[in-house]
């Protein structure tokens, strides 16, 4: 308005900017970044189609600790409105609880680890379940198991798997499912100098690591996905648990990946 006075009166632009309310500086200003503007948004429109899931927090924390841009993050929110991918999910209302006491937190890997169990159904009905281990220090998931049952002697292979290439913890957190509890487990963890720490029964905050974890895969992979066959749910379990630990940033260690802070410890 102030440029259309300006041509159409020929006034000066100190008049103009006085009769409009804006400063000078205002008026002179020229967007020197707004090249970058379609970059942010190319990244924020590949990561939400990629990563369907992810709100703006997990974006921005992947494009600032994993792909180390620099953008300051009211810009990129202010260019995730206007794309209006704040509409894509619609926040629940959440129930106020009792807070429950913190957890310990590890200070090296190995410490503690913690495991599940998880449900879900193949596209024919039948009840496929999962066993997910991960380590409390940096929160890696160190495997996802998948099969139509898992008893405690599939349990214990799996986890001497993990313990093969990881190293072997010195205590595992579990709640009082009939396989941490049965006499084979408990053998094997005596043997091998394992504690199991068993929560109290109805107390899943007790185990609120992998508690969080579950509730992740699920949101992020077993509810965008339906499966024919076990060996495709173990597929996408394991290209899903490398994207969990080496791209997609973890609030609760920093917003950065598993990975990334086990190299920097």
């Amino acid at each position: 308005m102030a440029r259309a006075a300006i041509q159409r009166h020929g006034i000066s632009i100190r008049f103009a900017c006085i009769t409009m309310g804006i400063s000078e500086s205002c008026f002179h200003y020229q967007c020197k970044l707004s090249g970058e503007n379609a970059l942010v948004a190319d990244w924020l429109l590949r990561l939400t189609e990629t990563h369907r899931r992810w709100g703006f927090g997990l974006c921005f924390l992947y494009l600032r600790n994993v792909k180390h841009f620099t953008w300051n993050h009211k810009r990129v929110y202010r260019i995730y409105k206007a794309l209006e991918l704040n509409l894509r999910i619609k926040p629940r209302r959440r129930i106020k609880r009792d807070k429950p006491d913190a957890l310990s937190v590890p200070t090296a890997i190995n410490q503690v680890w913690s495991m599940d169990f998880m449900s879900d159904n193949l596209s024919d009905g039948r009840s496929l379940r999962t066993f997910n281990v991960i380590d409390d220090y940096n929160r890696e998931g160190l495997g996802i198991e998948v099969d139509l049952s898992l008893p405690s002697l599939r349990v214990i292979r799996a986890l001497e798997q993990m313990i093969e290439w990881r190293g072997q913890p010195a205590a595992i957190r579990c709640d009082n499912g009939p396989e941490y509890i049965s006499g084979e487990l408990i053998n094997w963890a005596e043997k091998r100098r394992i504690t199991l720490l068993y929560i109290q029964p109805g107390k899943p905050t007790q185990n609120a690591y992998i508690e969080r974890f579950n509730r992740t895969a699920r949101h992020e992979w077993l509810d965008l996905h339906l499966f024919d066959s076990v060996e495709q749910a173990q597929q996408l379990a394991t290209e899903w648990l490398w994207l969990y630990n080496n791209e997609r940033p973890h609030t609760a260690i920093g917003g950065v990946p598993p990975k990334q802070l086990l190299q920097a410890a």
